[in-house]
């Protein structure tokens, strides 16, 4: 008798295949229940009214036309594009600089990790630390210049320089991190590259922009991609110094959606703020494959 073909048989590259996702789905499951879903839920909490208690109530665009009618919401958003800007340029220069430097000076490399330690203490910390030791005009830096005939007024108390304050203490934790992967990219360049441009005379600054600077431009165009969407998820620096004061000087995308949702208890106008800034995140991420694709250079 002839054997019967099975009716139902799997090639080894679909095995193969289909046992690949195996091992992926816990991943892929964990990332949609706890990343994409809640998202989701986010976004349509948006369109709704809701207190946080009994169930929400649609209402549609409302939150997104108050938010774009609110003085409010614009100048959160004007001081988000702003700290990307001084984050865009003043930590990411401070990390090249001080990366090449240390490219030089082998025995000095060890400064890597005096630079990272501001990044490594908690926020609340820093913060406090620099609230109450340096801007106090009491008992801190500050205070002892006044003392002196130097007077300088806390940034944090007034209406024009508590963004740029709170800017000061992040910059200082977040750019010794910069300067540790710039630093690790770089010294990944060939060093018969550096030694042929040394033997030409080169100064530190021309291998600075035109040797360092290109041969790590995938890594500094990846940090300042994500410089750009954390700047506007910036929220424990502000919530702990100023908590978006005084008079909403300080107030960022991410301390005007606590204050609606944890304040006012009005979690659709909080959700609204938030699904206005995911989509910024993502455009920024789009932009940044689009850029992948297209070989885009700085």
């Amino acid at each position: 008798m002839a054997q019967k073909k099975p009716r139902f048989s799997v090639s080894p590259r679909a095995f193969h295949e289909l046992e690949g996702w195996l091992y992926v789905l816990p991943s892929v499951l964990l990332s949609v229940s706890l990343v994409l879903i809640p998202v989701i839920l986010t976004f349509l909490l948006g369109f709704t009214s809701w207190s946080g208690l009994g169930l929400p109530r649609w209402i549609g665009f409302g939150n997104f036309k108050h938010l774009f009618a609110s003085s409010t919401f614009w100048e959160a958003l004007f001081n988000n594009v702003k700290w990307t800007i001084i984050f865009l340029i003043v930590p990411i220069f401070l990390g090249l600089l001080v990366s090449a430097a240390l490219l030089r000076t082998v025995r000095l490399r060890f400064l890597q990790t005096v630079f990272l330690i501001p990044y490594i203490l908690p926020t609340v910390i820093q913060a406090r630390l620099w609230q109450g030791m340096i801007f106090n005009p009491e008992s801190g830096v500050f205070g002892w210049l006044a003392k002196h005939g130097l007077k300088i007024t806390d940034p944090l108390i007034t209406t024009g320089g508590s963004l740029y304050g709170i800017a000061i203490v992040n910059i200082w934790a977040w750019w010794g991190f910069l300067t540790v992967v710039f630093f690790a990219s770089m010294r990944q360049v060939d060093e018969e590259l550096l030694d042929a441009a040394r033997v030409e005379g080169t100064n530190f600054w021309q291998e600075f922009r035109y040797i360092l600077i290109p041969q790590v431009r995938p890594t500094l165009m990846f940090m300042m991609i994500m410089t750009v969407v954390w700047s506007f998820l910036v929220f424990d620096y502000v919530f702990i110094l100023t908590g978006g004061g005084p008079a909403d000087s300080s107030q960022v995308l991410a301390t005007l959606a606590y204050q609606y949702g944890f304040q006012e208890f009005d979690f659709g106008k909080a959700a609204s703020v938030s699904a206005f800034t995911g989509i910024i995140g993502m455009g920024v991420i789009v932009l940044y494959l689009w850029m992948q694709r297209r070989g885009f250079e700085i």
